[in-house]
């Protein structure tokens, strides 16, 4: 049977993905999340051979009982004794923090308290990618490296550590969705810089990676490109055909279909006639 404390904070979060967030935190801006569920779950290894990539995602927003998990499984903490978490870091740096981006807003996980903490109301979600499925994605997850907390490490070494560490909690979500049904999908394709300003984002945060989560969705049919055609014979004897000289443009000249671009200069042929230039008919 649910306790109550999840039913409680089950029904609060629903009011977070469902109404403004100023109506739904507290003076704090924090939002308690439902005790996450550590136990069932696939096999780890049909969860391996279902892992994989998805950009088709329903609109839907993810149930409270669902993101909570999801977060758990991602970076939250599996000992509380140490403090320990579901993915590892170098030297337990733990210098990664999960930002949640939804419509209502964006927030910042605290593994600690299990719960997000509101820092703004605006929807960031097309800003976490250059595709545009992620604004339509009902969470994107975006990975924030803190090297404030990484001690007196070079510059390049925090970027290596904050990479590894940011893909090793990535993968924990790819294993989660998998045993759940969901779709997600990883990506390093944003612009940092305009993310980091939407965010309040300090000069020591680094956007490492965002991730997009959600129900399965259907793709829109891409419009079908035009069939490839060659004009026939008669078609190609019907259209003017370049005359000879160098094209007044940069771009390239078709032989067949291009209309004249400028008039006829004066051509030395006895005749009277412009030389024509018959050249092998462009596929399309």
């Amino acid at each position: 049977m649910m306790s109550v404390a999840r039913i409680v904070a089950a029904g609060a979060l629903g009011l977070l993905l469902a109404a403004p967030v100023a109506a739904i935190a507290d003076d704090l801006g924090a939002v308690a999340l439902p005790t996450p569920r550590m136990e069932g779950g696939k096999p780890l290894r049909d969860a391996l051979r279902e892992r994989r990539s998805s950009r088709e995602f329903s609109r839907e927003a993810l149930s409270p009982g669902r993101l909570s998990d999801l977060l758990w499984a991602a970076f939250g903490i599996n000992r509380p004794d140490t403090g320990g978490r579901t993915a590892p870091s170098a030297m337990n740096w733990q210098e990664i923090d999960i930002y949640v981006a939804t419509a209502d807003g964006f927030y910042l996980y605290d593994a600690r308290g299990h719960r997000l903490i509101r820092k703004g109301a605006v929807d960031i979600r097309e800003l976490t990618g250059q595709q545009p499925f992620v604004a339509g994605a009902p969470v994107n997850l975006i990975y924030v490296a803190d090297y404030g907390r990484m001690g007196e490490a070079r510059g390049e070494d925090k970027a290596f550590y904050a990479a590894a560490d940011a893909g090793a909690i990535s993968q924990n979500v790819y294993l989660f969705c998998a045993s759940e049904g969901l779709a997600t999908v990883v990506r390093a394709s944003l612009d940092a810089p305009a993310l980091a300003k939407a965010m309040g984002l300090r000069s020591e945060q680094r956007i490492v990676l965002a991730q997009s989560v959600g129900l399965s969705g259907t793709k829109a049919e891409p419009a079908k490109p035009a069939a490839k055609r060659t004009p026939a014979p008669e078609a190609i004897w019907s259209t003017p055909a370049r005359v000879d000289g160098p094209p007044t443009s940069g771009a390239p000249e078709d032989a067949v279909t291009a209309p004249p671009q400028t008039p006829a200069p004066k051509s030395p042929n006895p005749l009277g006639q412009p030389k024509l230039t018959i050249e092998k008919p462009t596929e399309y």
